[in-house]
């Protein structure tokens, strides 16, 4: 049986016996084809208008065929539901540009391909992506059949018309997306395209994204606050809200109707791993708060992410930590970022709608033992123990991103109050694999930059609690000295489970980010600008 609780089974005897790498492996494929029968919302889906463009001194069949090529290229791999064939012309003057626009808009295209079957027209191109409300990608064909006559009728010259473009679009301040690459043949470009679609979804979801925050922001968590105004320059809204007013929306749905369902599925999630049940009820109601309050409060904008509020008086108040039931909505899309970190929020929703998964916020948070690295980590792995660290937090990850999970106290603030208030985590230690550990932030003078990190989370067991995993990052030491504590990160970074890098490297550069300000773990011989080369 394939249910949730064997696989999590299945990766605590991992832990508790120390199988091979290869059966949590194994376990995690089993364990991702679990996650799809969990319904992510809140993610868009992309459609992409296809339009070819000619210069009218160029036969116009270069590029119809090109781009009915291009279109087989793309159904023959990929999902044709991506793509729409954009049939009314082949866009050769601003008449031709207003068509095309009109006959994506009705299909309902949400993104842009301008494709260049040949040179193309840089006025007629670029102004079709300035009236394009939507993420849009420049790519051009390549020549073909050089053996047999094709440069002579049917050379398209798209290399040349390629640098008219992207010199017409810096003319008209349009953002596009041109890929490292951007000349192909139809195969190639059907890949770039594909590529272009989580970039496309993410730059597309942003701009319908609503961040709603409770706050303020627990004392000595300077750290997470930032300035509001990049929000708005991505075309980002925010709605900042008390946490009076989400108590008082809680307390208006006590006895709600669907409480005992909700229990129900969470007794189902979580399994032998309910170490609480007492909770659970007020849990439940805790969840239908915020899923209401969503529905009540997104207005116009299509998706929404949310900046909770944890401690310190959130505990004896409510009477719970929040931590089980932002994992649950974290794992249906919609992130929950802890202690009111509006940009964790921001991060976390960037990863998700790329990978179209669930993601995590974990502190980075403490060293590996020398007893656990020279036990576990040491001659198994290539890691360095300074390429090795703890992701942590109480216990906000989603389940199915843990190996075995128990909802329980928070040892921390336990410390401090009574257990009971504290209950209402979900604990356990975060699924071996590959990771990128990301985070868009803005500097305090409203700049805005971000880091981006990939490696993977060890199968090695922490010992520890909270929602916690061993990561390791190449030359992980020199990245947390010269971009993390360089750049005056906080201690917060969003976790996406695979490598994402090449995808959110792009989404960066598109809304905005100096490239220049997008840090990444640098390998070897190449130095940071603030590393001293005599060290």
């Amino acid at each position: 049986s394939f249910s949730l609780q064997n696989i999590l089974k299945c990766n605590r005897i991992y832990f508790e016996n120390k199988y091979s790498k290869m059966h949590v492996n194994f376990t995690v494929n089993f364990l991702y084809k679990e996650r799809m029968y969990f319904k992510m919302t809140n993610l868009p889906k992309m459609k992409i208008g296809i339009v070819a463009v000619s210069r009218d001194c160029f036969p116009e069949s270069l590029s119809v065929t090109r781009r009915q090529n291009l279109v087989k290229a793309y159904t023959d791999k990929y999902d044709a539901e991506d793509i729409y064939e954009c049939p009314v012309c082949i866009v050769e003057s601003e008449i031709h540009m207003v068509q095309a626009l009109e006959d994506i808009k009705k299909a309902g295209c949400n993104a842009l391909v301008v494709y260049l079957g040949n040179f193309g027209p840089e006025i007629s191109e670029t102004l079709l992506a300035k009236h394009f409300d939507g993420p849009k990608m420049f790519v051009a064909a390549s020549e073909e059949d050089g053996l047999n006559g094709g440069l002579i009728d049917n050379r398209g010259d798209a290399y040349c018309g390629m640098l008219n473009a992207s010199y017409n679009l810096k003319l008209r301040n349009v953002k596009a997306y041109i890929p490292e690459y951007p000349v192909g043949t139809a195969e190639e470009c059907a890949d770039m395209i594909h590529e272009f679609v989580p970039i496309a979804r993410t730059i597309y979801a942003l701009s319908n994204l609503k961040i709603i925050s409770f706050g303020p922001r627990p004392q000595n968590f300077l750290a997470c606050n930032a300035p509001i105004k990049q929000l708005y320059n991505l075309d980002i809204e925010i709605e900042e809200n008390s946490e009076l007013d989400l108590f008082e929306a809680f307390n208006n749905h006590a006895g709600d109707k669907r409480i005992p369902d909700v229990v129900k599925d969470m007794e189902a999630e979580l399994g032998a791993g309910n170490k609480k049940p007492e909770i659970l009820e007020k849990l439940a109601q805790y969840e239908l708060t915020l899923l209401d309050w969503i529905e009540d409060h997104k207005g116009y904008r299509k998706y929404v992410t949310i900046a909770g509020k944890c401690w310190p008086a959130f505990q004896t108040q409510f009477g719970f930590v929040p931590c089980y039931v932002n994992s649950r909505l974290t794992k249906r899309g919609i992130p929950v970022s802890c202690e009111v970190d509006i940009y964790g929020a921001l991060s976390e929703f960037i990863g998700t709608v790329a990978s179209e998964d669930a993601t995590t916020l974990l502190d980075i948070n403490n060293t590996v033992p020398a007893d656990i690295y020279d036990a576990d980590i040491k001659g198994k792995f290539d890691y360095t123990q300074k390429d090795t660290f703890m992701g942590f937090h109480c216990g906000n990850t989603a389940s199915d991103k843990l190996s075995f999970c128990e909802m329980k106290y928070q040892k921390i603030m336990a410390r401090s109050l009574p257990i009971e208030v504290t209950n209402g985590t979900l604990e356990g230690d975060i699924i071996p694999g590959d990771i990128t550990f990301f985070r868009l932030q803005s500097t305090a003078d409203a700049k805005l930059r971000g880091y981006i990190a990939q490696g993977e989370v060890l199968p090695v067991a922490t010992r520890s609690f909270g929602a916690i995993g061993i990561f390791a990052i190449p030359e992980m030491g020199r990245f947390y000295r010269h971009v993390l504590i360089e750049g005056n990160y906080p201690h917060h970074g969003a976790v996406a489970f695979g490598h994402y890098g090449k995808t959110l490297y792009e989404v960066f550069k598109y809304i905005g980010v100096d490239v220049d300000e997008i840090g990444f773990n640098q390998p070897k011989g190449m130095l940071y600008k603030t590393e001293n080369p005599f060290a």
